[in-house]
């Protein structure tokens, strides 16, 4: 996994807060309305669900990928469907 690849495109991002849900505050992208090419979208869906850490978010179990202070997932639909990655300031 390339970290530095990540950080580049997290950092090329701008990141919409998910103001629908206060409970549970974070942000997220769209595939394809973001700057990240399709490619870049797919590379960091499959390393967030490769080298992610599972841990529980309601009666989901998710794969959670780490990056300096964020944490960043999908929910779970193959890839061909997924379209958010979502993130949340690591507390």
């Amino acid at each position: 996994m390339n970290y530095d690849k990540l950080r580049e495109m997290i950092d090329r991002c701008q990141w919409t807060f998910a103001k629908t849900m206060p409970f549970a505050p974070h942000e997220y992208i769209v595939r394809g309305k973001c700057p990240l090419t399709d490619e870049e979208f797919v590379y960091f869906v499959d390393m967030q669900r490769r080298f992610g850490v599972k841990e529980r978010w309601g009666k989901n179990i998710l794969p959670y990928l780490y990056i300096d202070d964020y944490k960043y997932w999908t929910m779970g639909a193959p890839m061909e469907e997924t379209k958010v990655i979502n993130r949340a300031k690591v507390k």
